[in-house]
């Protein structure tokens, strides 16, 4: 295990040596320390890592992950795990904007709660959010799935496109073009799974499905007030 302490490694430092780690790298433990709300920390990482950071980060942390599995023991924030490509990054605190964004693989678990357009523009990204939502999340997202065991914000799912989007507690409003959908067996057997990989107690059956409801995918001039 190597351990880092940012209060003598400088952040592009520490970013370069985790980057430079190669894929068939033995040295796959890290632990970093002293963190102090770093921005950018951990980000760019493409090598089966598992990277502890331990307190708080600041924007963008885990950003463009491919492969590694980052744990932060408190929260982050904006922009956590954007563009992910692959990976794990798992936060045990809270998470402030845009958590997930863009993200076109991999799984983000957040154990606290995730604060407004969590999720936005997903392509193909897994978040699992233990508490609550804000407003505006999977705002046109693509693919992927949003799992979220507490409640959501105003507008769900504005402007959505396929992403799955399924909630235990319930939804303020939901956005354009966004609908409760039937919760189909293949649904609650890709939720039990995701569940069981985000490490949260709960039942698929307890929660509702929201998706698209095609409507604006062509601009038709009866539904122009949703646009």
């Amino acid at each position: 295990m190597q351990i880092i302490d940012m209060a003598s490694t400088e952040l592009r430092q520490l970013n370069a040596t985790l980057q430079g780690q190669s894929r068939e790298t033995n040295t796959t433990q890290w632990v970093i320390e002293n963190t102090r709300g770093a921005h950018a920390l951990a980000v760019g990482l493409d090598a089966p890592l598992d990277v502890t950071v331990k307190g708080s980060t600041g924007y963008y942390c885990g950003g463009m992950n491919k492969q590694a599995t980052i744990r932060v023991t408190g929260s982050v924030g904006p922009g956590v795990a954007e563009n992910m490509m692959s990976g794990t990054v798992i936060v045990e605190g809270d998470a402030s904007q845009y958590a997930g964004a863009t993200g076109q693989g991999g799984l983000l678990v957040i154990k606290g709660n995730a604060s407004s357009r969590c999720g936005i523009s997903m392509k193909g990204i897994d978040i699992v959010v233990h508490g609550n939502i804000g407003h505006m999340s999977a705002f046109m997202a693509q693919s992927g799935n949003l799992v979220v065991l507490g409640n959501a914000g105003d507008a769900l799912g504005d402007s959505l496109y396929e992403a799955r989007l399924f909630v235990r507690g319930d939804v303020k409003s939901l956005g354009a073009d966004c609908i409760e959908k039937e919760m189909r067996p293949e649904h609650l057997e890709l939720l039990a799974d995701l569940l069981t990989r985000a490490g949260a107690q709960a039942k698929p059956e307890e929660f509702r499905r929201y998706g698209s409801a095609r409507r604006l995918y062509n601009f038709n001039v009866d539904h122009a007030d949703a646009y």
